[in-house]
């Protein structure tokens, strides 16, 4: 684990996240009183330690534009969700386009107090627009900021399965999952929020951003302030995305090794990033850089290795092995392919063992004969068992004892930072808010559940396991992603426990996942702004405040926009019958439909159980419960050895719960870049690294965001494409080829 262990009278506080930071700093409050600064060098390298509780917060600009940027987020999000390359507008976009609309409202708006002497009396413009409305419209966009997961289960269902799901139950699936997620934030903010030590590396990325927005600052001699370094950086993402984006879309990847071998399968699956092993495939693209892992900028080094390790050994080591020497028929299939097959190699007909019921026809799928999956597919899962039960082992081992201090109120004696002592000046939201909260939802849910079964298939009891699940499991996935800032993926638990109590109902398996695993994952995202808020010293009834409403909006604007998309869009989706080049092929939909399948439809006693192919594939989850504690007894037997502890099993064994729909050039750039800043840059240029490195990030992340649209908006939408060989994407046109003899696919050689 990333951490160091240090004992502090009656309690122990993780002291560090990475192997050269230094000791904690001390920095002057209002000039006068010395306060603890975070025991995080990353922190208290970017953090201010000072706090106005004057500014306003909720005011007519903010709500203006909170909900603008929320709603235009949603809408954003959702649309490119559907396309061949996913586009995420992250909310850093929204952070800076509001700037220059908060300053003029702050110029034009009047000053005028409405009701003045009235306890309800208010103004318009109450003064010059501050960074804490700045922050407060950034989580409310946030809210936006990424598609609603739980509109996988609307598009499954009537795209890929061709049932009926009306629009008002889908409205009440996707807003109950939303929202549980806040309730489980709101139960957990004293062990993720308030501890130093959950530092949330990602936060510090829009923090620099809203110094190098708000803050004065002298430039050097010879050198830019922070807000010119954005602009020149910004404008240079901007203007470089037009290649990757339409004029040159072969940098998303470049697969050199194809080029040489343009004839041979073997090094068409050895080197195409997009479809192989991505050996020596490099994207020069943003976009191919941050999609599924994010900002590699923000990755502390000791993450990114772990990332970088888990990597290499699944895709260099385990899958090679597995496939030339033909384990579970692997030659038959793709090397990697999120598909479904049959044992000749053929695409599984999935329709032809579904019942009138939407149930499996058990007898149809006895004559079709057992699903099969890729091999990098089928080891995968293996690895997603691995991280599962390594996640709960690693953080019972290595943070155990700081979880049981602060469950008996040890951590109210403990010695506060200074942004936790800041923050005591306001008052906090009462527990019974959130309470009440997951109570009304929960009946929700159940109403929904039961009064809509025909729709949904999960019955009650399913609901309420499901949320003991993400009760067990938000705090250590808390954990890790407030350290590392990578989240383990385990949905997978969730589809195998239901597989198995419930089989051959793939609705009921798809809304169990999302009530367990996704509204876990969306307490992950509002605790990440809550700590931002934190941070910046947002009183927390106005984050609520924020979250609940910028929940809403998203909720509603995604549900509407991807009903619309499926209304309007023939064949959406369908990769069978979209016309070449069509860019509707929804990458991420396809793996969770294939996942429907697998766990709901067929089930996983069918797949990895008695009576499937992949049994040996359970003692992944025998092996992940080990690792961390042979990390674990590494540590204690060798104390001085300070890398040890680095080693975090979760994410060494998720580092690829991301592929698909991620591919290796994911990976390998990202891998590249975090190298490069968070191992190069951080250890021999420390100044540059501290005054630019998050500011870069959020820079690459809305040039390409801006430039993503202008193109759609201009080209795309008007159908304008350029055709040409460097538009050919990956250029491994033979790497989706199987190699066992006598198995025949249109376009590949006969082996």
């Amino acid at each position: 684990m990333g951490s160091h262990q240090h004992e502090d009278e009656d309690t122990s506080t993780i002291r560090s996240v990475s192997a050269d930071q230094g000791s904690a700093a001390t920095a002057s409050i209002d000039g006068d009183t010395l306060e603890e600064n975070s025991p995080v060098e990353q922190v208290a390298l970017t953090v201010p330690i000072s706090d106005d509780p004057t500014l306003p917060v909720v005011t007519f600009r903010m709500w203006v534009l909170g909900t603008v940027s929320c709603a235009l987020l949603s809408f954003l999000n959702q649309f490119f969700w559907y396309r061949k390359e996913p586009l995420s507008v992250t909310s850093v976009s929204a952070q800076i386009a509001v700037v220059p609309l908060g300053h003029l409202m702050a110029r034009t708006l009047t000053e005028r107090v409405f009701f003045k002497g009235r306890p309800y009396e208010f103004t318009l413009n109450p003064g010059p627009f501050n960074v804490k409305e700045h922050v407060l419209i950034t989580i409310f966009a946030n809210s936006g900021g990424g598609s609603v997961y739980a509109i996988q289960i609307v598009n499954s269902v009537k795209v890929f399965y061709g049932k009926d799901l009306s629009f008002f139950v889908s409205l009440i699936l996707v807003l109950t999952i939303q929202i549980m997620g806040l309730g489980w934030a709101g139960m957990l903010r004293k062990y993720l929020v308030e501890p130093a030590a959950m530092w949330w590396p990602h936060n510090l990325v829009h923090v620099s951003l809203f110094r190098a927005l708000h803050e004065k600052e002298e430039r050097r001699k010879g050198g830019t302030t922070r807000n010119q370094f954005f602009l020149i950086a910004f404008i240079c993402s901007f203007a470089y995305y037009a290649f990757p984006g339409y004029l040159f879309q072969m940098l998303t990847s470049l697969s050199w090794i194809c080029w040489i071998f343009p004839h041979s399968v073997l090094a068409h699956q050895l080197g195409s990033g997009l479809h192989g092993m991505g050996i020596g495939a490099i994207g020069l693209d943003w976009s191919t850089i941050s999609a599924y892992l994010k900002s590699p900028l923000a990755s502390p080094w000791f993450a990114t290795a772990n990332v970088a390790v888990g990597f290499m050994i699944m895709m260099y080591v385990i899958t090679p092995i597995m496939y030339w020497h033909n384990v579970y028929k692997a030659k038959h299939f793709p090397i990697f392919s999120d598909g479904l097959f049959m044992s000749s190699g053929r695409k599984y007909n999935i329709s032809s063992i579904i019942d009138s019921n939407f149930h499996l026809d058990v007898q149809a799928y006895e004559r079709e004969g057992p699903l099969y999956l890729s091999t990098f597919f089928a080891v995968t899962y293996g690895f997603i068992f691995a991280s599962l039960t390594a996640t709960i082992s690693h953080v019972a081992l290595f943070h155990g004892r700081e979880i049981w201090e602060m469950s008996k109120f040890a951590f109210q004696k403990e010695k506060m930072d200074v942004h936790t002592r800041l923050m005591r000046v306001y008052k906090q939201v009462p527990q019974w808010w959130f309470l009440c909260v997951l109570l009304v939802n929960l009946s929700l849910t159940i109403f929904a559940c039961e009064h809509y079964n025909h729709q949904l298939q999960l019955p009650w009891w399913g609901v309420l396991l499901a949320c003991a699940l993400a009760i067990v499991f938000t705090l250590p996935i808390g954990i890790i992603t407030a350290t590392t800032n990578q989240t383990p993926n385990l949905n997978v638990i969730t589809e195998y426990i239901m597989g198995y109590l419930y089989p051959g109902r793939p609705v009921a398996n798809m809304c169990f996942r999302m009530y367990g695993y996704t509204s876990m994952r969306r307490a992950v995202v509002f605790l990440q702004d809550m700590k931002l808020g934190h941070y910046m010293k947002i009183p927390p009834k106005t984050m609520f405040m924020a979250q609940v409403f910028g929940t809403l909006i998203a909720v509603i604007v995604d549900l509407g926009t991807a009903w619309w998309l499926m209304e309007t869009i023939p064949n959406i989706c369908n990769r069978a019958l979209l016309p070449e080049n069509s860019p509707w092929t929804c990458p991420t939909d396809h793996v969770f439909y294939t996942a429907s399948v697998v766990w709901g439809l067929i089930s996983p006693l069918r797949i990895f159980g008695d009576l499937g192919t992949y049994m040996a594939i359970n003692w992944f989850f025998l092996f992940g419960a080990i690792a961390p504690l042979l990390v674990w007894i590494a540590h204690k037997a060798f104390p001085n050895q300070h890398w040890i502890p680095l080693v975090n099993m979760p994410i060494l064994l998720g580092a690829t719960t991301y592929i698909p729909p991620a591919t290796a050039v994911n990976y390998t750039s990202w891998i590249i870049c975090g190298f490069l800043s968070g191992f190069v840059v951080y250890r021999y240029r420390r100044d540059w690294w501290q005054r630019h490195n998050y500011v870069l990030s959020a820079a690459l992340d809305t040039g390409l965001a801006f430039m993503g649209v202008l193109l759609y908006l201009s080209l795309e939408l008007e159908n304008v494409n350029l055709k040409w060989w460097g538009n050919n994407l990956d250029g491994c046109r033979l790497a989706t080829c199987p190699t066992a003899k006598d198995i025949v696919v249109k376009g590949c050689p006969v082996n």
